[in-house]
């Protein structure tokens, strides 16, 4: 399932909740100024960004510049408080699945939250001699993905 942080007024997320709806995906809308985020789902966003708050939080943002705040400072408690009192601070949209995170609304990197898509990469490490080879067929049958005689089955990737 697809969780997007949105808040209004946003055009990336206006942008992407109009792709995922052209797509017919579903997910899970949490409006940062409705929905209070708790301090166990802020730290699994940091969790999942690469490059910690450089990815998530605007350092541009109207509260930490005028206030001179430095989160590089704050300990992980601190900051996650902080962000639960200043949602304001966060880039928006930020997008998550169980294998996919963004921050932003990328049309070239969108296409990683396609349930086909990833489909089709399953699909491209299997082969026959592949333990789950069974199971994927019905993956291959419904995308007609052509199998490369090359490619080696990833067990992750099941």
């Amino acid at each position: 399932m697809i969780v997007i942080y949105t808040s209004p007024g946003c055009a990336g997320c206006r942008k992407l909740k109009s792709w995922l709806k052209d797509k017919s995906i579903d997910y899970v809308e949490k409006n940062i100024f409705k929905v209070l985020l708790n301090p166990k789902e802020i730290k699994h966003l940091l969790m999942r960004s690469e490059n910690g708050t450089d990815d998530i939080i605007s350092k541009r943002s109207k509260i930490i510049v005028e206030n001179k705040i430095d989160i590089d400072s704050m300990s992980i408690d601190e900051l996650i408080m902080f962000i639960k009192n200043n949602p304001s601070i966060l880039k928006r949209p930020i997008i998550l699945n169980e294998h996919n995170f963004q921050v932003g609304y990328d049309a070239e990197e969108i296409d990683a939250f396609k349930p086909s898509e990833l489909i089709k990469i399953a699909a491209s490490f299997c082969n026959e001699s592949c333990v789950n080879w069974e199971g994927c067929a019905l993956v291959r049958q419904r995308e007609a993905v052509p199998e490369d005689e090359n490619s080696k089955c990833i067990k992750e990737v099941h």
